[in-house]
C-alpha cells in the first residue's frame, strides 16, 4: 500500500481530465484503466493483461509473483482459440490454479 500512495497521483500512465472524478490509468496490466489500487498493474506481484488475438481468441499475459527481479522471466503469455465459453472456463480455471486474487476472476 507504501507502493499505491507514493504513486497514485503522479506517475507516466496517469491520464487527467477535468470533469472525470477517477483519472484513467495506461498501464499494461490495469483490467479496466482506472487508476485505482485494485486494479493497478505496477503495485500488484500477480496481475492480468488480456488482449485479443489475431482473428479468433484472446491473449492472457501473466506475471509471476516470484520473479519480480527478474523481468525477462516474468511474463507469461497463453493464448486461447476455443470456443467463447470454453475459453472463458479455462481462464477462470487458470487464475484459480495460480492463485490470483478473486476479484481479477470478475
Amino acid at each position: 500500500q507504501l507502493n499505491w500512495l507514493i504513486i497514485r497521483n503522479n506517475n507516466a500512465h496517469l491520464l487527467k481530465q477535468r470533469n472525470i472524478k477517477k483519472p484513467f490509468s495506461t498501464e499494461a496490466n490495469n483490467l479496466t484503466n482506472l487508476s485505482t489500487f485494485r486494479y493497478s498493474g505496477l503495485v500488484h506481484k500477480k496481475t492480468i493483461a488480456i488482449k485479443a488475438a489475431d482473428k479468433k481468441g484472446f491473449t492472457v499475459t501473466m506475471n509471476k509473483g516470484k520473479l519480480q527481479q527478474c523481468p525477462a522471466k516474468n511474463k507469461v503469455s497463453v493464448t486461447f482459440k476455443a470456443g467463447p465459453r470454453r475459453s472463458l472456463k479455462k481462464l477462470k480455471h487458470l487464475l484459480v490454479g495460480n492463485k490470483y486474487r478473486n476479484d481479477l476472476k470478475q
